[in-house]
């Protein structure tokens, strides 16, 4: 497993060097944006992660709250760390975006207003996560929430479409600027994959410190203090 988790790592790292060679080498500028357009692919790739990793949260929930099993709750747990890290790059990066189109960093139209959303709701998963002692009622609370949130999924998706807005439901691009895009998000899915699987190891290592903290309590004998945002035993 750690060979695996190390090639994906070099694959991971590989595509993301890629990504950036055709967004700022070999893609052209847009005729209309010009060089802002190079933000794209990493605002789009990014956002596409943020989705897929509050899906994971979901899928994952789903299955915590039917087979009980901790390693669906330590998943649900890993994959929403890492899309919170998507979705802050995916809103800084349109900032970014946003001021060289609009002459302004932020507006609350649909889309933008929807993310932010997305983006509060799994940073309150992850502070009732770690608000919650029991590992039973904390898997509980957490995949209620997880399941709950992913509703706001499908809303940023089609709010540009339902509700109209500054932001674009879609953008018409050159052959080489889709080829790019592909790259972008192929690479960054990469990353999302191998920091998950990170995350998922730490999650699984305060599971363990937390077990034997437990162990050590219930046989009286003096434990170091444990938090769950951290793996000191």
């Amino acid at each position: 497993m750690s060979r695996l988790r190390a090639a994906l790592a070099w694959l991971s790292f590989a595509l993301v060097a890629l990504a950036l060679a055709f967004a700022f080498v070999l893609s052209p500028a847009e005729a209309t944006m010009g060089q802002v357009v190079r933000l794209l692919y990493v605002h789009v790739g990014s956002a596409w992660n943020a989705m897929l990793a509050f899906g994971v949260v979901f899928l994952a929930s789903l299955a915590y709250l039917r087979a009980r099993r901790p390693v669906w709750d330590r998943l649900a747990a890993a994959s929403a760390e890492v899309g919170v890290v998507f979705t802050t790059v995916t809103l800084v990066s349109g900032s970014f975006w946003a001021r060289a189109v609009w002459n302004t960093w932020w507006r609350w139209e649909p889309r933008l207003t929807t993310t932010l959303l997305l983006w509060f709701v799994y940073v309150a998963y992850l502070l009732i996560r770690e608000s919650v002692e029991s590992p039973e009622r904390r898997g509980t609370v957490a995949a209620v929430v997880g399941i709950v949130g992913f509703a706001d999924v499908p809303v940023v998706y089609l709010s540009a479409r339902l509700w109209g807005g500054f932001h674009p439901a879609s953008v018409e691009l050159a052959p080489p600027m889709v080829t790019s895009l592909l790259v972008a998000v192929g690479a960054f899915t990469a990353l999302y994959a191998y920091l998950t699987w990170l995350a998922l190891d730490l999650q699984t290592l305060r599971g363990l410190a937390l077990e034997l903290r437990g162990r050590a309590e219930a046989r009286g004998a003096p434990a170091a203090r444990v938090r769950t945002g951290d793996t000191t035993a």
